[in-house]
């Protein structure tokens, strides 16, 4: 990429080419520091309480036009909301699976989050496991990490440096921000229980046939 300078042509002489460099290493150390800037000044407004952890709302949610990250300006869709207990309600107190939800929501013609017509077992199982439902958003719980490959099923190796990839952070590094509750908390913890005793119970995670297999 050619770069030109209209105040101060470049010309062959060496103390031209230092002073570019010393440029560019100016310019990129001050867009390092406007970058960590704006990240401590994310993480304070997420710990006082100022600023949701997302620009998006989840299912269920929708916010002001013009402050789509104030927690005060974040209203309930009743509408959708009434969707997301019927999910809990379903999974909890029927006893349903994932598929059974998402395959009672499509043949009901209820519209997902992006406005389609058929719902999935991953989408059922995101509103079942995401805590703002329950009345707390957080913010700060996933960090970028080197991609270890790019092809894990072909076993190659990445080109390059492989690209990021995100992972969680420890639990007590999360940010809370309090949100309208659309369930309650109750009914929120006995949905993980029931989630974390058949991730237990799978077949993945079991091994030989025996007869008290998932069960002791």
């Amino acid at each position: 990429c050619r770069v030109i300078f209209l105040e101060h042509p470049v010309s062959d002489d060496p103390q031209d080419a230092l002073l570019i460099q010393i440029r560019g290493a100016v310019a990129e150390y001050e867009r390092t520091v406007i970058a960590d800037r704006m990240r401590r000044g994310r993480l304070a407004a997420l710990r006082a309480g100022r600023m949701l952890p997302w620009s998006i709302p989840p299912f269920g949610y929708r916010a002001d036009p013009l402050r789509p990250r104030d927690p005060e300006a974040l209203r309930v869709d009743e509408g959708e909301a009434g969707v997301v207990r019927r999910i809990f309600e379903g999974y909890v107190e029927e006893g349903l699976t994932l598929y059974g939800i998402a395959r009672r929501l499509t043949e009901e013609g209820v519209p997902t989050a992006k406005g389609k017509a058929v719902w999935s077992s991953s989408t059922v199982h995101r509103i079942l496991t995401n805590p703002v439902y329950s009345g707390v958003a957080y913010g700060n719980r996933k960090q970028g990490v080197p991609a270890r490959r790019r092809y894990p099923l072909l076993g190659r190796e990445p080109k390059g440096e492989g690209g990021l990839s995100k992972r969680l952070r420890p639990r007590e590094e999360w940010i809370g921000v309090e949100v309208p509750a659309i369930v309650s908390a109750g009914l929120f913890g006995q949905a993980q229980e029931r989630m974390s005793q058949n991730r237990d119970r799978a077949l993945r995670n079991t091994r030989g046939e025996y007869l008290l297999r998932r069960l002791v």
